[in-house]
């Protein structure tokens, strides 16, 4: 049941997010030109049959690395931003040389965590990729490594496709890389390979630590930041398949409905407000909630109110995203509160009707209103449950 219904959703997907990984588009740190052309026909053909896809494309500073003659990667921060800056361009215009000859215009799109961590300009790059989609173009995207600090890398380009997932409101993403999926225990040299994940309903605990002990050869994000695009993307409704780059027509194989690698199915959708919270937002500071509070939130839905909070953490202001922290200190929420952190700090353990004479004034009953919360932890519908 799972399998037909995973070839269901590949074959209906009509916005696809590829991922390329750095493992696809070079072999012993040399780019290899034939794979940019497989993959420049693959999605026109898929975007001649009326799909919209956006290729989130690694491989900017390996690029730059060979233009710049270097006989090895980086490691400094300045020289592999350095390297990014000149393989940028080498790597779009590769791209566009090969989209052209087939008639499909590239466009490229260069984000950081930092600027999707404000709504605004998270709807501003939303509205940007609707707009050249529309337009039949396919837009290259990757991370803007050139200004990008250790601070605010999305640290690989799974995470970053998974963003992309929720930007566009995609139905589908595809990561390819140079393994097969993920397997069972970690393949060793000699032996047969161990049996893969196939058709994924939901990622548990023995899946992440397959993942775990999937280590690095499966390329620099590893498997582990896989499996969390995985999720992130099952929170937008998406499916994310993980397999090997290198067989011939694989994405076009993979829109026709033939399953390859681990396809991890989608969960519940979150709204793009909540999943934007849960996934690309950068809380302010935390609020500590008491037993009650926590089980109203976590349990029951509910809003949160002063009485149930305990503690204020950090400065903020009203309309900031922060965390809700249980009486453990474990993270069940985001959500983006109603009132400033001192104004919380005043009201904090005070019934809703106490606000107004306590502040002179009132935005509410609500330190967060449920509409404006993601749950995080057990039981909730964020990044830590998938």
């Amino acid at each position: 049941m799972s399998e037909a219904h995973a070839r269901r959703i590949l074959k209906k997907a009509q916005r696809i997010v590829v991922k390329v990984g750095s493992s696809t588009l070079t072999r012993d740190g040399e780019l290899r030109p034939r794979k940019f052309t497989d993959l420049a026909r693959q999605v026109v053909e898929l975007v001649n049959t009326g799909r919209q896809v956006v290729l989130v494309s690694s491989g900017a500073i390996a690029v730059g690395t060979r233009k710049l003659a270097w006989t090895r990667r980086a490691r400094s921060i300045p020289a592999l931003q350095a390297a990014a800056a000149v393989g940028q361009i080498g790597l779009v215009e590769m791209y566009q040389r090969r989209f052209e000859r087939l008639g499909v215009q590239v466009a490229q799109v260069l984000l950081t965590r930092q600027g999707l961590e404000d709504r605004e300009r998270f709807l501003n790059a939303r509205h940007t990729l609707h707009e050249l989609l529309r337009l039949g173009a396919v837009p290259i995207v990757n991370e803007n490594d050139t200004v990008a600090t250790e601070e605010i890398r999305f640290g690989d380009n799974d995470n970053l496709s998974a963003q992309v997932v929720n930007l566009i409101g995609a139905d589908l993403l595809v990561i390819l890389t140079d393994v097969d999926g993920l397997h069972h225990r970690r393949p060793e040299p000699g032996k047969p390979k161990p049996p893969l994940y196939g058709v994924v309903d939901e990622i548990t605990a023995e899946i992440e630590t397959a993942a775990v002990g999937a280590g690095s050869s499966f390329g620099s994000g590893g498997m582990v930041t896989k499996l969390e695009a995985a999720r992130a993307a099952a929170r937008s409704g998406a499916a994310t398949v993980v397999c090997n780059g290198g067989p011939r027509d694989i994405l076009t194989r993979l829109a026709g409905g033939e399953l390859a690698g681990t396809v991890v199915l989608p969960g519940e959708r979150l709204a793009s407000r909540k999943h934007w919270l849960a996934y690309s937002a950068s809380t302010r500071g935390e609020l500590l909630v008491d037993e009650g509070a926590a089980g109203a939130l976590c349990r029951r839905g509910r809003s949160l109110l002063p009485a149930g909070v305990v503690e204020v953490r950090g400065k903020f202001g009203i309309g900031e995203p922060v965390s809700c922290l249980g009486p453990d200190g474990s993270v069940l929420a985001r959500g983006l509160v109603a009132y400033a952190s001192e104004d919380i700090d005043r009201i904090k353990g005070l019934s809703t009707r106490e606000i107004a004479e306590t502040l002179g004034y009132s935005n509410g009953d609500e330190i967060i209103h449920r509409d404006d919360l993601v749950l995080l932890g057990p039981g909730g519908n964020g990044p830590d449950h998938g």
